[in-house]
């Protein structure tokens, strides 16, 4: 029996990470990885292993920035904000995407 549920397309987490931030603003990678879990209405699986070497390699280009703050629950976590850069690769990554999905959906058509 197949799950109904399906892993992201590959390459789609650095924009869901990056418009979740630009659409919430700063947030820890718990808080993060939960509202793209909440908004996916159990589409795809996100794995905390797969959020985490992300939200590493999006700082490491400089598209997301990070300082530390304190949850919700009173615990020391470090909390990740959009940069001017990663707002610009937002908008280069949206328009990927589309392009993509255009040429995906003419085959389908």
């Amino acid at each position: 029996m197949s799950n109904p549920r399906s892993d992201l397309p590959h390459g789609t987490l650095d924009l869901l990470i990056l418009k979740t931030l630009h659409m919430m603003g700063p947030l820890h990678g718990y808080a993060l990885a939960r509202r793209i879990e909440q908004i996916d209405e159990g589409i795809g699986r996100l794995s905390q292993g797969s959020v985490y070497p992300a939200l590493i390699r999006l700082e490491q280009q400089g598209w997301i920035g990070t300082e530390w703050g304190t949850s919700e629950t009173g615990r020391k976590v470090k909390f990740y904000s959009l940069t001017r850069a990663g707002d610009k690769q937002l908008k280069v990554e949206v328009a990927n995407w589309e392009r993509s999905t255009a040429m995906v959906a003419k085959f389908l058509g």
